[in-house]
């Protein structure tokens, strides 16, 4: 069998769907949308709905500070299982995860700090797009497309 070099997309939607399974199985939660960038050496993962049932059930009960307890728990238990996910997705080691859970917006931010780019392959689309060059008096809004 042989290994094949993965585009950064691909990573990145990788990562989302086993970020989403690792709940499901670990906490039994359906978390929403997961959205994993990469850029660099750093990976930034938007968990959306990622508070579970008993959070929210605490949090609708007026015991807000005990929920916000249950969140730092269950996201203290769970980083470790993420960090070795990404580390083998990744093929990479990663050197500081860092994050943060609100109940508020019902959102976990995390940042996971890299010890290497990891190896991906640029992907026929990026090929394609043209390299846009900003000059200096007229910047430009978009952003560039270019692949470091």
């Amino acid at each position: 069998m042989s290994f094949q070099i993965l585009t950064r997309g691909q990573l990145e939607r990788t990562l989302s769907q086993n970020i989403q399974a690792l709940y499901r199985n670990l906490l039994g939660h359906q978390t929403g949308k997961v959205t994993c960038q990469l850029v660099d050496e750093k990976l930034t993962i938007v968990i959306e709905n990622s508070a579970t049932q008993p959070e929210k059930l605490l949090a609708n009960e007026g015991q807000v500070s005990l929920a916000e307890q249950l969140c730092t728990c269950l996201n203290s238990a769970i980083r470790p299982q993420i960090k070795l996910l990404i580390e083998q997705v990744l093929s990479v080691n990663v050197l500081d995860l860092l994050g943060e859970a609100t109940l508020v917006t019902d959102r976990t931010g995390l940042i996971a700090i890299l010890d290497a780019i990891p190896k991906m392959r640029i992907s026929a689309e990026s090929q394609r797009m043209p390299k846009q060059k900003l000059s200096q008096s007229e910047p430009s809004s978009e952003p560039s497309h270019e692949l470091t």
